[in-house]
């Protein structure tokens, strides 16, 4: 058991409506759930967005929630619906239409971990299923809409940054022909979960502090951009996934020497997008 679902780190007055989060940046690894597991305890942090939740812990100090989970996501993966059970896993479960994340072991609790590797070496019961799901996946998600609708009902709108780092080699194959490697990946599902000017604002952030900043590619957005990104409501998601190698050691899973140069960098962006959602009659004039 998890001392509890997510973390919720509030500023002393709200005053943006923009909302970070960060579903996958969790490190309670309970003793029991590694003793199931067949990985040791430094394979299974593999899919795990490390420190994600340290790199953006200044958000509160200008004006925004910060939500982090505390379950790990080789244990449930909030980034994912609660009903992408992989029969493959989870037994008593049918196969149905074709989920390409679920086929490869990337369901709502994860049957493999980077690279492929599995988890487990049986199956779970789906007892254990829906146990996780109701008491970690809809706290966290009710605690993320109840930020939403609360921003709604104050700002009129509400911009979501979904919070997330990428393996460094999942960019081997992005910088081709002499174009340069993005540090940062900006999802919005091509326009789907974000308006072009927010994202525009965004991708500026990043940029004036140096890095090279790419779009939709390798990553659009999963479940949460999905799910929450309605820009006709006014009511905007935007996934950013950030290079680990900026900052962490893989291997070792350990923050670099510079880790505090670049999160001093990022807390610059931080500011400067919590700045976007105070521009609010601007910008429900121009949505």
């Amino acid at each position: 058991m998890f001392k509890a679902p997510y973390h919720l780190a509030q500023p002393n007055a709200r005053t943006t409506s923009v909302i970070f989060a960060s579903p996958h940046s969790g490190r309670d690894y309970p003793q029991a759930f590694l003793d199931a597991a067949r990985l040791d305890a430094a394979e299974i942090r593999s899919s795990e967005d490390a420190f994600v939740d340290l790199l953006y812990g200044e958000a509160p100090e200008f004006g925004a929630p910060l939500l982090t989970a505390n379950a790990p996501r080789a244990y449930l993966d909030l980034n994912r619906g609660s009903d992408e059970f992989d029969a493959a896993l989870i037994s008593g479960v049918r196969r149905v239409s074709h989920n390409p994340r679920v086929a490869s072991g990337l369901g709502v609790i994860p049957r493999v971990v980077a690279n492929g590797r599995s988890i487990y070496d049986g199956k779970l019961s789906l007892e254990e299923a829906h146990f996780r799901i109701a008491n970690y996946w809809r706290p966290y998600h009710d605690a993320l809409q109840t930020l939403i609708d609360e921003n709604h009902r104050t700002f009129g709108r509400a911009i979501l940054i979904d919070c997330h780092s990428m393996p460094h080699e999942a960019l081997d194959n992005i910088a081709t022909g002499g174009s340069p490697r993005p540090d940062v990946v900006l999802g919005d599902r091509f326009g789907a979960s974000a308006s072009t000017a927010i994202v525009e604002q965004i991708e500026a952030a990043f940029a004036s502090r140096g890095l090279e900043v790419a779009r939709n590619v390798p990553f659009a957005g999963a479940y949460i951009a999905q799910h929450y990104g309605r820009p006709s409501r006014r009511q905007h998601a935007v996934q950013i996934e950030i290079d680990r190698a900026l900052y962490m050691d893989e291997v070792t899973l350990k923050p670099r020497a510079d880790f505090d140069e670049f999160r001093t960098a990022l807390t610059d962006v931080i500011a400067e997008i919590a700045e976007i959602g105070r521009d609010t009659q601007a910008a429900l004039a121009a949505e």
